[in-house]
């Protein structure tokens, strides 16, 4: 049995081969990171398991892989990129995904850029970086209202900082929860009642446009929308068109519908928008639990 990890990079490509143990199965590390779906067959063939950090697998693509039977996933977003059903169904290629890998890393990229946001951080360097002392009027946030829309790992451990932070933290999830330190509101209650929304939810058929124009209606004008899951969660121009109204006041996003983010895209347009590049996971210490995660898989999947 075989693995290939098709669109590795230098830096992940680098982890993979410090850590896989010489007991492992072989493999393959392809270490260009941008490969096209109408590659994978050529780079693929003869191997039973494809490792996967941000290429489409069409499921028309996977039928051209006839060795392909797993699918590891380098995180839980493996809907936007495949069909994990239609591959089980059409294909009989397992996809398996990987949790809990970066929790504290995208955790505190949500924090970081909350608190960006509220003191108007980029704003600023912006500014002074085109010449002008640009002073700007910040929020406090101790005693604040955090709300946390979605109450898996990553939101267990924004709670944990934002309590630490003397923030009153409130949270909805879709299944019921009970936390320490965590109120558990209605999903009315927490859009009513956030100074900071946090979304944590997971990108599926349920949650795609779930932050839809009704529902960030509902928020004050003068909350933060903080989003670090996937874009998608949210109506991106229904996001646009309630920023430019002043209808909410600011978003701190580090996802988007689509990456890269284009060039000129009008999100880098508003002033009241703080942009990071999809990196809340890019840290030393997720990439190494992602990548041994992913190792387990195939040590799994091949058996002793």
């Amino acid at each position: 049995m075989r693995a290939i990890f098709v669109d590795a990079g230098a830096a992940l490509g680098a982890v993979m081969q410090r850590l896989r143990r010489d007991s492992d199965i072989p493999v393959t590390i392809n270490l260009q990171p941008d490969v096209t779906p109408e590659e994978l067959p050529a780079l693929a063939a003869g191997h039973e398991i494809i490792i996967i950090d941000h290429t489409a697998l069409p499921t028309a693509i996977a039928k051209r892989i006839p060795s392909l039977r797993h699918v590891v996933f380098l995180g839980t977003g493996a809907r936007s990129y495949m069909n994990p059903e239609e591959l089980a169904a059409e294909c009989g290629i397992a996809v398996h995904i990987i949790k809990g890998y970066g929790d504290t890393a995208v955790a505190e990229m949500a924090f970081a850029l909350m608190w960006a946001a509220a003191k108007g951080l980029a704003a600023m360097d912006g500014g002074m970086r085109a010449g002008r002392w640009l002073r700007t009027d910040g929020v406090e946030l101790t005693g604040k209202t955090v709300g946390l829309l979605g109450y898996g790992g990553i939101g267990a451990e924004m709670a944990r900082l934002c309590h630490g932070a003397g923030m009153k933290v409130l949270a909805w999830n879709r299944t019921p929860r009970q936390a320490e330190g965590v109120t558990f509101v209605p999903l009315e209650r927490l859009l009513a009642e956030s100074d900071v929304l946090s979304v944590h939810l997971l990108l599926n058929d349920e949650t795609r446009g779930f932050l839809s124009a009704a529902r960030l209606a509902r928020m004050k004008p003068s909350a933060i929308l903080v989003n670090t899951a996937r874009g998608a969660v949210v109506d991106e121009a229904a996001l646009v068109a309630a920023l430019r109204e002043k209808r909410l006041a600011h978003a701190a996003l580090d996802v988007f519908e689509i990456e890269p983010l284009p060039e000129g895209h009008v999100l880098t347009t508003l002033e009241n928008v703080t942009l990071s590049a999809h990196s809340a996971f890019r840290t030393p210490e997720a990439s190494d639990n992602l990548i041994e995660a992913a190792l387990n898989h195939c040590r799994r999947i091949a058996g002793p």
